[in-house]
């Protein structure tokens, strides 16, 4: 017969929700004490089970991680930087992939969490009122990647600042006639994000601050994909004036636009400079200037706030932590074919 939780527990006289921490390695628990527990589990032959153990403590031990497509590469990363973070802690991860907008709404109006989490991450996610109620009637530690919040902890790059910078940068080299792919942020998932709007704010600030006025045409959006790159540029082509240069709101809609520049008999950077968003795996060897934002720090940055929300006492403040971005030069990015090279200023 099977032993029990409870007859190890009786026999190292202490409580069951101590027997499950201690075998399970949860801190809480002295290290003499977990190593009686453990010796007399061997003993008497009890094998923990996780269903026993959640029932024991409330505590799954899991985390959820709360994604729109885990097929994207921006996701993957995050999950990687944040499920390395979590399994270092003994932690499972429960990964639940939206996939459409019917998938969200299913989610946030059904009960998929409860019992089945400690805690949840949340990437990518404009929340609506609703929703954002919803996930506090879990009474579950929550952080938001990518969206910042006055309920909830958050991680977060400054998009319109990055943005500002990729600009002044174009700025910098001499260009004046800068066109913009932007992300469509009418995805059906994740309508609404904040990315996608910071970004295109950043990039109209940057020509206004340069006395630079703003031209419906050169501005095109599309989905955060290659395809979505090139029906972008292949629409910015088709402007009453090209420009000199493009700013772009992901690598992947770069490596697109890219793709119709070439096909179009087109050489970058000399006839138009390109510069993306993310320092995709990709962009290196694509050459792209871009904006590396530090996906998989900012899925490491998550985790970690994730875990210490776990012991924070409630009513304490959410806390919003800004991850640095920074510009990394390729050779897709030139002053003007009509500006020499020499008087390319300095960047800043």
């Amino acid at each position: 017969m099977t032993a029990r939780i409870e007859e190890v527990a009786e026999r190292a006289g202490v409580a069951v929700s101590t027997v499950s921490r201690a075998l399970r390695d949860v801190p809480g628990v002295s290290l003499a004490t977990r190593q009686r527990i453990k010796d007399i589990a061997a003993e008497v032959g009890y094998l923990a089970s996780p269903n026993a153990a959640r029932l024991a403590t409330g505590v799954t031990g899991t985390v959820a991680v709360v994604v729109p497509d885990a097929a994207k590469w921006f996701f993957g990363q995050v999950i990687s930087g944040a499920g390395a973070v979590l399994r270092a802690s003994g932690r499972d991860v429960l990964l639940y992939e939206l996939g459409d907008a019917e998938g969200r709404r299913r989610f946030f109006e059904g009960k998929t969490l409860r019992g089945r989490a400690d805690a949840v991450l949340v990437l990518s996610l404009r929340l609506s009122t609703e929703e954002t109620q919803s996930l506090r009637t879990l009474g579950l530690p929550v952080v938001l990647l990518g969206q910042g919040s006055e309920v909830f902890g958050s991680v977060r790059v400054d998009d319109r600042a990055a943005a500002r910078s990729a600009v002044r940068h174009l700025l910098n080299l001499g260009h004046r006639r800068i066109g913009l792919i932007g992300i469509d942020d009418a995805d059906e998932v994740t309508t609404g994000s904040t990315p996608p709007l910071s970004r295109l704010a950043g990039y109209r600030q940057s020509l206004l601050a340069a006395g630079i006025p703003l031209e419906e045409d050169l501005e095109q959006f599309g989905t955060n994909s290659v395809s979505g790159g090139e029906l972008a540029m292949t629409r910015l082509l088709s402007a009453p004036a090209l420009p000199t240069a493009v700013f772009v709101g992901s690598d992947e809609m770069a490596f697109g636009a890219l793709g119709v520049l070439r096909t179009a008999g087109m050489t970058v950077p000399r006839d138009i400079s390109v510069i993306g968003f993310d320092n995709h795996d990709l962009s290196q060897v694509m050459d792209l200037t871009t904006i590396d934002q530090n996906i998989r720090g900012q899925g490491e940055a998550a985790a970690e706030l994730l875990l210490e929300t776990l012991s924070t006492a409630l009513g304490t403040a959410p806390p919003d932590r800004i991850i640095d971005t920074r510009l990394v030069l390729r050779r897709s990015t030139a002053p003007p074919a009509d500006i020499p090279t020499s008087s390319k200023k300095e960047e800043t």
